[in-house]
């Protein structure tokens, strides 16, 4: 391939059977994912890990720590710092509860898969060293799905920090995929005292990489990403510092991006509106062109 660009085999079949109507598109499951920055002599760099090559989705891809949505997190109240959940929800599109449930989601996956936490036992603070045997142990049911977030916060007298957190953009699986997530993009800095370490059984690998860096060992075709990844890595080039960055989120224009497949001259062409970058031509014997 000329770049790293994600591409399953399977998907010009399952493209042909969407555009034919023989394929009946799956519901998107609400999703976060959080580019976790931090600064450096060179820029900010951010935390990605890569997927297994085993996993079903997306194996050997590199991405950042996210995950489905919990639904137990948006009927609770929970110690809530920063812009309130009416904010939350006009800024990503949803209800309140279901705002609040995107937020957790967000939070919750960067300590299931990061180990950095963005609470605090108080509404300006966050927490230390998250490593101990006490807190791996809330960890892994929180993994296990034993625990829910709201219920760990609660256990735990956490505020969760909402304020440390910028909505960024929103991808929604093509209709064509098995799998398919409508997924929030959060930016975060690295709260001081904190560490990342690889606390996902779904990721092999994990590095702090300078955006730029990332982007040009895609194009060079020696990481494999998926079209999201690579285009908030091009969007976060843009910035020198973490806090520059996240005062820029704000402003983002939250628009879901959604694949589309077409037919052109009976070939299928699969575009992502406003990202030409990814545009595929399927040729009627398969493949991408």
């Amino acid at each position: 391939m000329a770049n790293g660009q994600w591409y399953p085999p399977e998907w010009p079949e399952r493209i042909r059977a969407l555009t034919d109507g023989t394929l009946t598109p799956v519901t998107a499951r609400r999703a976060a994912t959080v580019m976790l920055l931090k600064d450096t002599g060179t820029g900010p760099a951010v935390h990605m890990l890569r997927r297994r090559a085993s996993m079903a989705f997306a194996g050997g891809a590199y991405a950042y720590p996210g995950g489905g949505v919990d639904p137990r997190d948006d009927d609770r109240q929970i110690r809530w710092a920063g812009p309130t959940r009416a904010w939350w929800a006009e800024r990503l599109g949803v209800d309140e509860s279901g705002a609040q449930a995107i937020v957790c989601a967000a939070v919750r996956e960067t300590y299931e898969e990061a180990g950095v936490l963005l609470a605090g036992p108080a509404p300006d603070s966050v927490v230390g060293d998250t490593t101990g045997e006490d807190w791996e142990a809330d960890r892994a049911a929180l993994v296990a799905r034993d625990l829910s977030f709201a219920e760990f916060l609660d256990r735990r007298g956490l505020v969760l920090r909402s304020d440390l957190l910028g909505a960024w953009t929103r991808w929604i699986t093509p209709e064509f995929e098995a799998r398919r997530y409508d997924t929030w993009f959060f930016v975060a800095a690295l709260p001081e005292g904190q560490r990342t370490r690889n606390a996902s059984t779904e990721a092999d690998r994990t590095v702090w990489i300078r955006p730029e860096e990332a982007a040009a060992s895609y194009d060079k075709g020696e990481l494999l990403m998926m079209p999201p990844t690579i285009a908030t890595l091009r969007q976060l080039s843009e910035y020198t510092t973490a806090a520059e960055t996240l005062a820029a989120a704000p402003t983002r224009d939250m628009t879901p991006v959604l694949a589309r497949a077409r037919l052109v001259d009976g070939d299928i062409v699969l575009s992502w509106p406003g990202h030409d970058e990814f545009t595929k031509r399927v040729r009627t014997s398969g493949g991408p062109a």
